[in-house]
């Protein structure tokens, strides 16, 4: 340095080489000074750190406040493919990037949310820049995911929260485990999660953000994961040539290798000398091996994984993350989620204590994703959380899709026993008032009736009115102990037709009688309707036996019409005075004359011009069913009384418990079910007489529907398809659908809100499973224990089910309401209210009958004669005939 100066001075190069030497003297003293006050460029970076990071905070927070949320709405048969949900993942990570140009990084991201707090079971959402909905809004899925903008979550503070960052471990560069997606990838999410008590405040939500990958953090990921797979190799060298040098060393120092040494040395042969070790070359480190899933640039992203739950009983907060991490071990491979933090014995430090719980808290609120540099993932390692549940995921039933019932709710209708998968159980049930069609199929035996006796003792002690229709009569003595409260015996009425022997007691009914109020014209046509139905008569096979038994109710309602005003109801004909109007003479012509100004004009011609010319034989196809009625002493008590004391309509507006028991399934039976369904009918269709809002609802259960459909299938369709405007619902039990006939069973199935069935043979199930979609298949229902049901039910507009609920067993469910004490008294009030007599003097009434309704004739057409009215033309033709 000293020999250089002169040089330069010598070269006029002076002052040049002074600055040089005062530039290098000052930095000298600058260094020297920072090393010895190095705390204050510490606080200088951090002050300069601490500035930066706030005004990234602030620009953030303002761009993370333009955000908006979607929330998608499976459908029931929603089955997405992998490319259609790898489309979706391209989407969100396009979406992330919609942000202004002066948006940091963190702010940058799209957030999926999982979230279950009792209301439903996983709601899913997706929350973005404001900039990205059109593209969002817009999925792959189709029509089949419903997508709608989402309200703002606001939730209540919970007494115990617990929180957890989720970062990859294991082999960071391996991809997680590919999951199938039958079943659902989200399946064991939504079991973590099914057990939920909302009235405990339990909540749990995930929150995944997709963040897409810069360049330059991922180029410095790669330079990393380079440099540290060529030391890991380079350290693997050196320890294969020090294990090498060992065993080198190790050999020489044996006694086998010191005498071969000295044998060789001898002989002068080879081998003599120290052996020559030469050390292992360290290996060409493959890119492809060494970066893995981060050698390419293609569909690569950041992802954030928050989890929070909370609850206000202590211990199930930290149970439900519990349960989520192991939901989350279903994704783990090579790689895997496990909880970022430390733990020290039995106490764990994470997002829930300092230092990190104040970012975690930040990020959660904010929507802000900084994830470790560890979580780099392929969209296809996703795809289980890229989409809602499918269709085969299991969904459990929560209290907010089924409601809870309880006794005496008049809005609620019980349905069985839920069994959650936590193992307790509650009473379920839908609002009775979009409850309204059911249907339930299976063997005998399966609990079908039960079922349907358990929902109809519920709805009669909320105070609703009801018909239980059952052929055999074996569900009274079973339903007797739970009715028989006081406030209940007063409504319950019996009309048990399988009444037998000297002691039998019956109620009665006239079809054709006018003393409650009937309309004349729907009395002849429900009476027509019902014969035809049971006989199989149309207009195609039988349009004389039609037109025969129309005109001749026609008249025996004008004459009952007529008894009733003069204030003689016991004076009115019954069914069976139809043998007398045809084949009597003398009465016929005195029941038209007597009635002759109440018959329109058309009625009048027929009996003038038509009815004689009539062959003798016409007439037997509609006498013979009367004929049966008359020969069951039963039924002709039943039926053969003026002024009976059934009234379906009366029933109905008052609210009234009625127990129908046809009795058998014969003909004559099964002609006078077809008369009872049909007079139903025509007695809720008269409910139009009254305004929509004042409608009485009312409730009819079917038990044996192949029996009541025998009789009468287009009226039993019928009421699956009307009785709804008139607030009347129908339930309706059978074995086998398949035997029932056609048009009942489509109305049954259109219009079904309730599809239930127990156990049963495959062939007879599978109509019910095919309406589920085979979910569950045939075979799965066919094996359900006995008053299992598989059912799906209606619930605030929507579909629910099909789930497993359990058959409500009186026994069990009603046990604190029996009254077996009572059930005699009981009895006795049923059949009072129905006012039952003795069945031989029923049956004497009935057969005195017909002397009374010729007395009145005669009474009535003298009147008819001396008023001045010119007697019918039929009168003379029946002389000219005879």
């Amino acid at each position: 340095m000293d020999s250089a100066v002169p040089y330069l001075m010598a070269r006029g190069d002076g002052t040049a080489a002074g600055q040089i030497l005062g530039v290098v003297t000052g930095l000298a003293d600058a260094v020297d000074w920072l090393y010895g006050h190095w705390y204050l460029l510490a606080l200088a970076i951090a002050v300069c750190w601490g500035a930066g990071e706030q005004v990234v905070r602030r620009l953030a927070a303002k761009a993370s406040a333009e955000r908006m949320a979607l929330e998608l709405v499976p459908g029931r048969h929603f089955d997405p493919s992998l490319e259609e949900i790898f489309r979706r993942g391209v989407q969100l990570a396009r979406a992330s990037t919609a942000m202004p140009w002066w948006a940091p990084r963190r702010a940058k991201t799209v957030q999926i949310r999982l979230r279950a707090d009792g209301s439903t079971p996983l709601r899913y959402r997706i929350e973005g820049p404001a900039g990205a909905q059109r593209l969002l809004s817009i999925t792959p899925f189709g029509p089949d995911v419903a997508v709608s903008p989402a309200r703002p979550i606001a939730d209540k503070p919970r007494e115990h929260t617990v929180r957890a960052e989720f970062i990859l471990r294991g082999k960071l560069v391996a991809p997680l485990r590919e999951v199938p997606l039958e079943p659902d990838p989200l399946q064991p999410l939504v079991d973590a999660v099914s057990d939920l008590r909302a009235e405990l405040g339990d909540l749990a939500e995930i929150r995944l953000d997709i963040q897409r990958a810069p360049k330059w953090a991922l180029r410095a990921r790669r330079l990393q994961l380079m440099g540290a797979a060529r030391r890991a190799e380079r350290r693997e060298a050196q320890r294969s040539a020090r294990w090498l040098r060992q065993d080198a060393s190790g050999v020489e120092d044996s006694l086998t290798w010191q005498l071969q040494q000295l044998l060789g040395s001898r002989s002068g042969g080879i081998g003599s000398g120290r052996r020559l070790v030469m050390p292992p070359v360290p290996r060409r480190v493959d890119p492809a091996e060494a970066l893995g899933k981060l050698a390419d640039d293609d569909h690569l992203v950041r992802v954030q994984l928050l989890v929070m739950c909370a609850s206000n009983i202590e211990g199930r907060a930290q149970a439900r993350l519990a349960q989520l991490q192991a939901a989350f071990d279903v994704f783990g491979g090579q790689a895997r989620w496990a909880m970022r933090g430390w733990r020290l014995g039995p106490w764990r430090i994470g997002a829930d204590h300092w230092p990190t719980r104040g970012a975690f808290e930040r990020r959660w609120l904010l929507g802000h994703c900084q994830p470790p540099r560890a979580n780099w993932v392929r969209l296809d390692e996703l795809v289980g959380l890229l989409k809602p549940p499918t269709v085969h995921c299991r969904v459990p039933l929560l209290a907010g899709d089924l409601p809870t019932f309880e006794f005496g709710d008049p809005a609620l209708l019980l349905q069985g026993i839920y069994r959650t998968p936590d193992g307790r159980s509650r009473l379920v049930a839908t609002h009775a008032a979009e409850t309204l069609f059911e249907v339930g199929v299976g063997k005998a035996g399966g609990g079908k009736t039960e079922r349907a006796l358990a929902q109809a003792i519920g709805w009669a002690h909320a105070g609703g009115g009801l018909m239980f229709l059952d052929p055999h009569g074996d569900s009274w003595p079973r339903a007797v102990p739970f009715l028989a409260h006081d406030h209940l015996m007063e409504r319950i009425a019996l009309v048990d037709l399988n009444a037998h022997g000297p002691t039998a007691r019956l109620s009665s009914w006239n079809p054709i009688g006018m003393h409650q109020g009937q309309v004349a014209h729907e009395v002849v046509e429900s009476t027509a309707d019902a014969c035809a139905a049971a006989l199989g008569w149309d207009d195609a096979t039988a349009p004389r036996a039609l037109a025969i038994l129309t005109a001749a109710l026609t008249v025996l309602v004008a004459v009952n019409e007529a008894a009733c005003r003069a204030g003689r109801p016991k004076d009115q004909a019954t069914i069976f005075q139809v043998r007398a109007m045809l084949t009597d003479d003398s009465f016929r012509n005195a029941a038209l004359a007597a009635v002759e100004n109440r018959l329109d004009e058309e009625t009048r011609s027929w009996w003038d011009t038509t009815f004689p010319a009539l062959p003798a034989d016409a007439y037997g196809v509609v006498l013979n069913p009367i004929a049966r009625l008359a020969a069951n002493p039963v039924t002709r008590a039943f039926l053969g009384q003026p002024d009976g004391v059934y009234n379906i309509r009366t029933s109905m507006d008052e609210r009234m418990i009625v127990w129908v028991c046809p009795g058998g399934n014969g003909p004559t039976d099964r002609l006078l079910t077809a008369l009872l369904a049909r007079d139903l009918l025509r007695a809720v269709r008269s409910r139009r007489d009254t305004a929509p809002d004042r409608r009485v609802p009312f409730r009819a259960y079917f038990d044996e529907l192949i029996t009541l459909t025998g009789a009468a299938p287009e009226t039993i369709a019928s009421m699956f398809e009307d009785f709804r405007k008139y607030k009347c619902q129908v339930h309706g039990m059978t074995q086998l659908l398949s035997r029932l006939p056609g048009p009942v069973r489509q109305s049954l199935l259109q219009n079904a809100s309730t599809l239930a069935s127990t156990a049963g043979s495959r062939s007879a199930i599978a109509p019910i499973t095919a309406e589920w979609g085979d979910t569950p298949g045939p075979d799965v229902v066919a094996t359900l224990k006995r008053f299992d049901h598989y059912m799906s039910l209606t619930v605030d507009g929507r579909r629910i089910g099909p789930a497993q609920i359990t058959g409500p067993h009186l026994d069990d469910v009603f046990a604190g309401i029996a009254r077996p004490h009572q059930a005699a008294s009981l009895e006795r009030t049923a059949r009072a209210t129905a006012q039952t007599a003795p069945l031989a003097q029923l049956t004497a009434q009935a057969t005195a009958q017909h002397g009374r309704v010729e007395a009145f004739l005669t009474e009535l057409a003298p009147a008819k004669a001396n008023s001045g009215v010119k007697p019918p033309v039929s009168l003379q033709k029946k002389k000219e005939y005879s």
